[in-house]
């Protein structure tokens, strides 16, 4: 039921507002705005109360109080929320509101400030949420959660009701017996209903409708205890409406899916995978974990992620079952890694990292684990050393995952100053592959020619990683015989230069998303007396207005950079050179009639300042020369002169105003300002745009597949520690960057190979998605282990494959599929 609030109101509109404002005990502006700035500028705590506030409301009231003046316009009137509210009669808050656009949050003693200066819309509740403490978080709940609750006898009548993500169970039974009028000798419990229709009982009312996994639409049937002691849902007609179908349907055994419950295909990938690991799955469907349960294990989960994951298999491998609803299981794994909370994309390889570790200290056969001290190998064979190792890591360790997963590593480093060798041997439980990574990328770019008849060329060019901005122009140089030294590169972005690169910049600068353009320029730039080069915007102006010189500009087109000769450094030869350069996309400007002096009866004559447009210009430029003025004795003439197409003028690096060049500006920027009449009648707008692709952009580069080998070797490749990670050597005193060597030792019988596709630099993130081949059996590590063999039955380092789990997609989104990086192999123990 709603709440109503009664609050001081006047009529509708901002009258009755003003005169209760007016009245005596509301603040002055400046003080209303300093109580609530003070109030907001403290942070969230659990359990306070906040409120909605229509943010259009709340702008027009800064405005208000910042104006200093009680009569100004902008009063604001009632506090009014109904754009918030779907409709006035329900008053339900709609759906997907975004904070500070639609709406903005207010502690409860500012919004009680503000409803007693300015009082609240007539009948509109006020919009009251608490604050709820998250795993590693506070925040206000705007959205809770709304359940739809209904009696076990009476499923076709629910009421709704709204709780807290940290609300628990129990205040959700209680609101149910409340709300259906249960006598409180009655005994109840609640059932939580699933989207196949199956009932899942609510076994831990402390738990909380978060940890639930309770959302928005779900139903909760309170069941109440029969006089006779039964529960009504013994009876499968009431709880469970396709009983009758799961009891007939028979499947084969561990050909099941998990329910998605948003997001969760990872959780699924996972799962199939290690299901299908049959000494695991035997080892829980013969239920020998229930002797193996570790309940005192500090680093454990109290045997619930073990009990959680057995009831999956259980299930998963009863053959009664096409999917299961993994709920508890998702519930359990999120109460111990909280990174899994919620309904957000995850990385199966890191869940399943998560399920090995959980079930091995679960299972964990070592009730007391011991303190064992490590000693260094210290020239002792690696026999011995590694024998060592095992026996030490057994004494603590010692589980069903430790049987079938873990193997052994040598590690070995090597102080580049005293040449120490430090020799360990280390457990692992799957193996971290990297990927070979290419050292050239490919890049696309648009070459412009300063002939302006040839139009601008798409390339694709390759170059190393880690290169230089030099060597893309030398690799374009190649596509198009324009010399390195006459390119400059430029990042083009919504019609102006947003950089212009140095030839000593990395390439890594440049992303793939970047429009990057290459113009090529005069030679000789550095020499005395050689080219400036000018960065020139494309512009139209609309009719100035209310003197505002500036009204109505817009950049278009792509801009360019033109090569102007310093001895032709004036503006009326910069108009003619780029009226030039245009040439190809405008046409010829109209002549007009105008009159001047007869030629040999006064000074030579000159190009008027007006020619160009122009008005002043950078220190770079020469301005035009001015005659002497007319007198009536001199004879004039008529000519026909060209009316200029547009005027040129200097502007800022962003091309959005004018000014003259600063004093030692080595880079003036240019405008080409075009009237809106002239531009539609001179300039075509399609043949500007138009461009060719070189025969580059035809050929495109293939990668080549890599072997599942070539990683496993790249893993036991020699490296150098990075300075983040270095090694403290025992001989020196003092940490270096020694080399790092990994190799095999022994293998499991289960192998887990991950690929790592996630590549991490301090300027980009990818994920690579180089195809690896690998065999479906005999995958052979023969030559990779370095354990010495036995003469007599060597053992056997060949696995065949028994599960992929592939992620399709980007690092932003994707879907993980079972069946094909965490992949694993069952095969020999070395």
């Amino acid at each position: 039921q709603r709440r109503r609030f009664l609050f001081p109101v006047g009529p509708a509109g901002g009258g009755g507002a003003r005169a209760m404002a007016a009245a005596g005990g509301v603040p002055g502006l400046e003080a209303q705005r300093r109580e609530v700035e003070a109030a907001e500028q403290r942070g969230l705590r659990a359990g306070e109360r906040w409120y909605l506030l229509e943010n259009h409301w709340y702008q027009q009231w800064k405005e208000y109080v910042e104006s200093g003046d009680q009569n100004s316009s902008s009063f604001p009137g009632h506090i009014n929320n109904s754009e918030l509210f779907e409709d006035l009669e329900s008053f339900r808050l709609k759906e997907r509101l975004v904070e500070s656009e639609e709406y903005v949050l207010v502690p409860e003693d500012v919004w009680n400030k503000l409803v007693s200066w300015y009082g609240l819309e007539h009948d509109q509740p006020p919009i009251e949420r608490k604050v709820v403490e998250l795993p590693s978080t506070q925040k206000v709940e705007v959205y809770p959660v709304e359940l739809y609750l209904c009696q076990h006898n009476d499923m076709d009548s629910p009421v709704t009701a709204q709780f807290s993500r940290v609300d628990t169970i129990d205040a959700v039974l209680q609101e149910a017996r409340r709300q259906f009028e249960v006598p409180p000798e009655d005994e109840t419990r609640v059932w939580v209903k699933n989207s196949d229709g199956s009932c899942e009982r609510l076994r831990n009312i402390h738990m909380t409708v978060l940890d639930a996994c309770l959302s928005t639409g779900q139903v909760v049937i309170m069941e109440t205890r029969n006089k006779d002691g039964t529960w009504p849902s013994s009876r499968p007609h009431v709880m469970r409406n396709s009983v009758e179908d799961e009891e007939l349907y028979r499947g084969q055994p561990g050909v099941c899916g998990l329910t998605n419950l948003g997001n969760t295909c990872f959780m699924n990938s996972a799962f199939q995978c290690l299901s299908n690991v049959p000494p695991l799955t035997e080892y829980f469907l013969n239920n020998h974990y229930l002797g193996e349960l570790n309940f005192s294990n500090p680093l454990g989960m109290k045997g619930e992620i073990a009990e959680a994951y057995a009831d999956l298999v259980k299930q998963a491998w009863s053959g009664h079952h096409r999917a299961i609803v993994p709920r508890m299981f998702k519930t359990k794994v999120g109460h111990f890694a909280s990174q899994f909370l919620g309904y957000q994309q995850h990385d199966a390889q890191e869940l399943l990292s998560f399920l090995l570790d959980g079930l091995h200290e679960d299972l964990n056969r070592v009730k007391r684990k011991e303190y064992v001290e490590l000693r260094d190998a210290a020239g002792r064979p690696d026999e011995e050393v590694a024998e060592e190792a095992w026996r030490n890591h057994k004494r603590r360790n010692d589980s069903i995952i430790v049987d079938i997963f873990h193997g052994l590593f040598k590690s070995t480093l090597v102080c580049p100053a005293c040449g120490k060798v430090s020799v360990t041997f280390d457990p692992f439980c799957y193996l971290s592959v990297p990927l070979p990574v290419s050292q050239e990328r490919a890049m696309e770019l648009f070459f412009v020619y300063m002939d302006p008849s040839r139009k601008p060329q798409q390339h694709r060019v390759v170059v190393p990683k880690a290169g230089k901005v030099l060597d893309l122009c030398l690799a374009l140089a190649k596509h198009t015989g324009v010399p390195a030294e006459q390119m400059m590169v430029a990042d083009v972005f919504s019609h102006r230069f947003y950089k212009l690169y140095q030839v000593d910049e990395a390439l890594s600068c440049i992303l793939d998303r970047d429009d990057i353009f290459v113009y090529e320029v005069a030679g000789g730039l550095a020499e005395p007396g050689g080219a400036l080069v000018l960065p020139v915007y494309l512009r139209e102006r609309a009719p100035p207005r209310d003197g505002d010189p500036g009204y109505g500009v817009v950049l278009f087109g792509h801009p360019l950079l033109v090569s102007v000769p310093r001895s032709q450094l004036s503006w009326d030869a910069l108009y003619g050179l780029l009226l030039e350069r245009l040439s190809s996309m405008t046409l010829p400007p109209p002549q007009v009639d105008e009159e001047e002096e007869a030629p040999g009866e006064g000074p030579a004559s000159q190009a008027e300042e007006g020619s160009s447009g122009g008005s002043g210009g950078p220190p770079t430029l020469s301005p035009p020369q001015a005659t002497p003025p007319p007198t009536a004795n001199r004879p004039k003439r008529k000519c026909r002169r060209r009316r200029p197409l547009f005027t040129v003028r200097p502007v800022n690096a962003n091309g959005t105003s004018e000014r003259p060049a600063l004093p030692g500006e080595a880079q003036p920027y240019i405008a080409i300002d075009w009237d809106s009449d002239m531009k539609k009648r001179y300039y075509d707008e399609e043949e500007a745009e138009g461009y060719v692709k070189h025969e580059c952009m035809g050929h495109v580069q293939r990668r080549q597949p890599v072997k599942l080998r070539e990683c496993v070797e790249l893993f036991t490749t020699v490296e150098t520690l990075e300075e983040e990670n270095p090694w403290y050597c025992p001989t020196c005193k003092r940490h270096q960057l020694a080399t790092k060597k990994l190799d095999l030792w022994a293998l499991p019988e289960v192998l887990i190979i991950h690929l790592k596709r996630f590549s991490y630099t301090r300027l980009a993130r990818e994920k690579l998605d180089t195809l690896v081949e690998f065999p479906i059996r005999d995958l052979d590590f023969s030559d990779f282990i370095i354990k010495p063999r036995a003469d007599v039955a060597p053992a056997p380092h060949k696995y065949d494959l028994i599960a992929v789990s592939n992620h399709y997609g980007s690092l932003r989104d994707g879907h993980c599929m079972q069946g094909a990086g965490a992949v694993g192999w069952l095969g020999g123990r070395g």
